[in-house]
């Protein structure tokens, strides 16, 4: 393949390539330590995937996409295998069905780690022979980045699988955080006429980062931290959950269908939130979690306020370090905003921040050509952006350019909201 896809761009790596894809690999199989091998086994919804599939599709994507590519000898693992731990690739075969992966009680988990094995050795010796390709090296760092986002996913599935177990086991320890006061919500001006959005320079970005275009922003304001716990909960004791003149019309249908009351993972006490750590009393100071799109702007329409466009939301954060509560930190859940010394707090990490843009291209967007086209450009209908990145990001995943998306009533990620205002002229 002489041209390089367009929805890769070349990382400048401040290690060698073969140590960055061990250390990648093997933090995914570090976040199983705790769990036994029938955890990584059951599927608790359609919209979430055994422990024990991410372990092989990430498995499966450097084997499709980067040793089947590069290596014409390369013998695959198990043919069968493509079937079960191909996605959403259409266009490379056909696949399980999503809602079914609980059901593949084989391979076993020793089957899966050991195709893990297989591909990681095959993977460095082709590092070994064509490391200097800078083809191989950009699909590299895509492959990197699927993991890190699969990594994500494997703790946000096993929340949602273990709160739907009687016992509610917890998934880790994690250190105790003290009672806190909330940093006053106050609102800072954004940036006014036109911005320059999407990536720019030589790192590592998603296709749908790019093209880098320009955006008007209109006058603005924009919180300078989450809206906590304890913010939500006045929302829910004030009635916001049976008012529909707050919510989108989907929204609305969505809450009575469902029978929404509170975030998930709260209790009807609305006293305590299961978390990675089990059943723990909810920190009114910490960002409120896993609320969906609707959530986010029936509360921001209460709060006489809007959520923040993703366009608002970069230009905010590009004067920001990427540094934050991210997966390094092992807190594994979000923690109240503490005062520092730039004015915009918890921007990068905690929460994903829902914003109030839809999921859509760039302008001049074109998806890369053949099967790693389909990773985000397919997605494009439906879906809203989210910013910034959560507790369960694996630690230099995201930049501020960086678009998550998920459809309006997923909650089952670590998903939260920071108010925006229109601002008179």
């Amino acid at each position: 393949m002489s041209a390089q896809p367009r929805s890769i761009r070349t990382c400048h790596e401040p290690e060698p390539a073969g140590l960055r894809y061990q250390h990648v690999r093997d933090a995914s199989l570090a976040l199983c330590d705790t769990l036994a091998p029938e955890d990584t086994v059951a599927q608790s919804m359609p919209d979430a995937s055994p422990a024990k599939w991410h372990l092989a599709h990430t498995t499966w994507f450097f084997e499709q996409f980067l040793l089947a590519h590069f290596d014409p000898g390369y013998r695959r693992f198990h043919d069968g295998w493509d079937y079960l731990f191909n996605s959403y690739y259409q266009s490379v075969g056909p696949m399980h069905a999503r809602p079914q992966r609980g059901l593949l009680t084989r391979p076993t988990l020793d089957e899966v780690v050991a195709y893990r094995a297989y591909v990681d050795g095959a993977m460095r010796d082709l590092l070994r022979q064509r490391g200097d390709d800078p083809d191989l090296l950009a699909r590299l760092e895509l492959g990197l980045n699927h993991e890190q986002q699969h990594q994500e996913l494997l703790l946000t599935d096993i929340l949602h699988l273990f709160a739907s177990n009687p016992l509610q086991p917890a998934f880790r320890d994690a250190p105790s955080c003290a009672p806190s006061e909330s940093v006053p919500l106050r609102f800072i001006e954004g940036r006014v006429g036109i911005v320059e959005i999407g990536h720019a320079g030589d790192g590592f970005a998603y296709d749908n980062e790019s093209p880098r275009h320009r955006a008007l922003l209109h006058a603005h304001a924009i919180a300078n931290r989450c809206v906590t716990n304890a913010e939500f909960r006045e929302f829910i004791d004030d009635g916001g959950y049976r008012n529909p003149v707050l919510w989108l019309s989907e929204g609305w249908d969505t809450v009575q269908r469902e029978g929404w009351s509170h975030p998930l993972y709260w209790d009807d006490a609305l006293e305590t939130a299961f978390s990675l750590a089990g059943r723990q009393a909810i920190d009114l100071a910490a960002p409120v979690c896993h609320v969906s799109f609707f959530e986010a702007d029936a509360f921001a329409r209460w709060a006489g306020a809007r959520l923040p466009t993703e366009f608002e939301w970069e230009a905010q954060a590009r004067a920001l370090p990427v540094a934050g509560n991210f997966a390094g930190s092992g807190a594994l859940r979000p923690l109240p905003a503490r005062v520092g010394k730039v004015p915009v707090l918890q921007v990068f990490g905690d929460v994903w921040e829902w914003t109030a843009s839809p999921y859509v291209g760039y302008p001049g967007y074109q998806p890369a050509a053949g099967a790693l086209g389909e990773y985000n450009g397919k997605f494009m209908n439906g879906q809203w952006v989210l910013r910034g990145g959560s507790c369960a990001t694996p630690d230099g995943h995201v930049r501020a350019s960086y678009r998550n998306f998920f459809h309006p009533a997923a909650r089952w990620q670590f998903s939260g909201l920071r108010l925006a205002k229109d601002v008179s002229a």
